[in-house]
């Protein structure tokens, strides 16, 4: 099963859209794996090796800094629709709430003038005094900002940079023992080549995370194919109840934003099944994505750098969706093979 998937995927080396990929399909039972292509192709092609980290981009957002709020508030520590200035006094806004944060529902205007400019304590100040649409919790609009500011709520409720405690709460107890935020350059697939010639590796690709470093709660994790699975089987089976309660992560396959109809879960975004089964989904910029189904068992996982060497890449967005289309018509392919 999956034969279709697993072509499409392959399909992204072979058809010269990315310079190799590594993804998995889960199953249950079962875990196909495959690596495919090179790692680089400037300052030299050099092969794509099992093993090597991957600049997860937004996929730092759900690993990381979703899964410790979401245990803050297993904790009774917050609650989803505390409003973000009871934590942060600096912000602006009284209406805007962590859920909000959470389904990017928040309506913030994420423009911050020459922001690569700026440093780490004048980014977060900026962040602070963005305006609010309108159209605050009708209307999904993605952004980074939103779980900057959730990585400031944690921050203060913790007294600890965000990305410290992602590793101490989520990465050491899940095992994830090759997902970093300090990675070795020499075991990193490099993303873009800079307009100085320069080869992003092991550096994160997300301006906005170089600048706020540790604190930065969108991006900023490097992680392998394995501990992604490592990651997907948790959310999927829990068995030894690590990090989170069985509930909590049942609860994610729900549509959590403000009047339940926009179609996104607590920092996930939701896919459905054609039968109407939601599974969670998230993307990374630089070429990452993985969408998990509890209700089947069944999850994918795909990594690439799309970005390397331009970010000009548009047809591998395209390709994306049709490959995440045909796993889901799969997996029900599956399914009703297996009723009969």
């Amino acid at each position: 099963m999956f034969e279709r998937t697993c072509d499409l995927i392959e399909n992204l080396y072979k058809d010269n859209i990315v310079p190799g990929v590594s993804y998995a399909v889960i199953k249950p039972g079962e875990v196909l794996t495959k690596v495919i292509g090179n790692s680089q192709l400037i300052p030299k092609v050099e092969k794509l090796k099992a093993g090597m980290l991957y600049d997860m981009a937004s996929l730092t957002k759900v690993v990381g800094t979703t899964t410790v709020i979401l245990k803050l508030v297993e904790d009774n520590k917050i609650l989803i629709d505390d409003k973000v200035k009871d934590y942060l006094p600096l912000f602006k806004d009284d209406r805007v709430t962590i859920r909000h944060l959470l389904t990017h529902t928040s309506a913030l205007n994420g423009y911050i003038p020459h922001r690569n400019e700026l440093n780490a304590q004048e980014l977060i100040e900026a962040m602070y005094t963005l305006k609010v649409g309108d159209w605050l919790g009708k209307k999904v609009v993605y952004t980074d900002t939103g779980l900057i500011l959730l990585g400031e709520i944690i921050q203060k409720i913790y007294n600890k940079p965000v990305q410290t405690v992602i590793t101490q709460e989520v990465l050491q107890p899940l095992q994830l023992f090759e997902s970093t935020f300090n990675p070795d350059p020499g075991l990193c697939v490099p993303t873009e080549v800079q307009k100085n010639g320069k080869v992003l590796k092991g550096i994160v690709h997300d301006p906005k995370a170089r600048i706020l470093g540790k604190y930065c709660g969108s991006a900023g994790l490097f992680m392998s194919l394995n501990d992604l699975i490592k990651f997907s089987n948790w959310i999927i089976h829990n068995s030894k109840n690590r990090v989170l309660k069985d509930k909590t992560i049942s609860k994610l396959f729900n549509d959590w934003t403000p009047n339940g109809t926009l179609g996104r879960s607590l920092g996930w975004d939701l896919r459905y099944r054609n039968d109407g089964v939601p599974c969670i989904y998230h993307t990374g910029y630089t070429g990452t994505f993985i969408l998990i189904d509890r209700d089947s068992g069944c999850g994918l996982i795909v990594l690439s750098n799309r970005v390397h060497p331009s970010s000009n890449n548009q047809i591998f967005l395209d390709r994306r969706d049709i490959i995440i289309s045909t796993f889901l018509d799969e997996i029900i392919n599956k399914k009703n093979n297996r009723v009969r």
